[in-house]
């Protein structure tokens, strides 16, 4: 691990901020002794929970901001009348230097232009993506484009296949990460001119990646890659859909178990297979979307978390700071710049 890491904290953003980001920071205090912060938000409501937990005081300085961006409020209005939100101040301190990475639970459009407008972009990205974990049958899945790119082009899709190998390789180790691009089929025929053009590229640019071609929708939990690209309304969509899918299940074991005297007798026998499942499946586990392609650290937690759900998200921007993801990223765009300069060449040549 890295020494001196230190990450700028949205205490404000989510739905029952501040008191899940900062008993998150608890957690992530035995988690990750190392890590200092830097806790942006309303002060009078922040110290509480400081006096609360004596051992914050030795991690957290509190920087105090007034103003809040709400849930429901306009990115636009969001950009305008929020320099002085507890959102902005967190992701300017990367910007200028006092921090590392950003963590927020906050409004996800909002964070995301602020972290644009403030950080940029890494140079040769044309548009950051969000960028997360889904359950699957061996392990986990990466998965991008998840809502930030509602349309995208040939060139952010190869982007995107890129960023989320970087990403992979960063967390998991994989030298070689599976790459697959979310179609309707998985034959080369398969799909728009936008998705087969895309793979072409990445079959000929010699990436650190081991690109499969097309997947189809179930292969994001079969684990048939390490990462699935496709554009940010499908991804949104898929994410949407897989979470009101795991909500339903749990619903329906509910309401089955509490059916009858027999049933409740077999949730006794089966309780400790059904808590390694249910583990398993756990949205706190995989909370902690990053944008990738921002030139800096910039991690979404979801609003609805708790502190272990938040301490989690923490733990995405610590392991993205301590193995230079950006650097990473950096080094193989360029590569394909030059694999795309060199292509451009040889046709003028022809």
């Amino acid at each position: 691990m890295a020494k001196n890491i230190k990450l700028s904290v949205d205490a404000m953003g989510g739905d029952a901020a501040p008191a899940i980001v900062m008993d998150g920071l608890v957690e992530a205090r035995l988690r990750y002794p190392h890590v200092k912060y830097l806790v942006y938000g309303r002060e009078a409501e922040i110290t509480p929970y400081l006096d609360k937990h004596p051992s914050l005081k030795h991690c957290c300085e509190i920087r105090h901001c007034d103003d809040v961006i709400t849930g429901d409020q306009k990115v636009s209005q969001a950009i305008r009348q929020g320099r002085n939100s507890s959102m902005w101040n967190a992701i300017n301190a990367v910007k200028i230097g006092d921090a590392h990475g950003v963590v927020s639970a906050g409004n996800t459009g909002a964070l995301m232009a602020m972290a644009k407008l403030s950080m940029r972009t890494l140079p040769g990205i044309d548009r950051p993506a969000i960028c997360s974990l889904f359950p699957n049958q061996v392990s986990e899945t990466t998965m991008l484009d998840l809502g930030a790119n509602a349309q995208c082009d040939v060139h952010n899709l190869v982007e995107f296949a890129v960023m989320g190998a970087c990403f992979t390789r960063a967390l998991k180790g994989i030298e070689k990460p599976r790459v697959g691009l979310l179609n309707i089929g998985s034959e080369d025929l398969k799909g728009t001119d936008l998705l087969r053009d895309a793979a072409e590229i990445l079959r000929e640019s010699d990436l650190d990646m081991d690109f499969v071609g097309f997947v189809e929708g179930d292969d994001i939990m079969l684990g048939s890659v390490d990462v699935v690209v496709t554009d940010g309304f499908t991804g949104n969509v898929s994410l949407k859909t897989a979470e009101g899918a795991a909500k339903l299940y749990t619903e329906f074991l509910r309401s089955a178990f509490k059916s009858s005297l027999m049933a409740k007798l077999g949730y006794l026998l089966i309780k400790p297979v059904l808590s390694k499942v249910m583990a398993r499946l756990d949205p706190r586990k995989y909370n902690g979307a990053l944008f990738v392609g921002i030139n800096g650290v910039a991690v979404k937690s979801h609003g609805g978390t708790d502190a272990i759900g938040f301490a989690n998200a923490l733990g995405v921007a610590v392991d993205m700071v301590d193995r230079d993801l950006n650097s990473s990223i950096g080094e193989q765009i360029t590569h394909l710049n030059f694999v795309a300069t060199e292509s451009t060449q040889a046709t003028k040549t022809a």
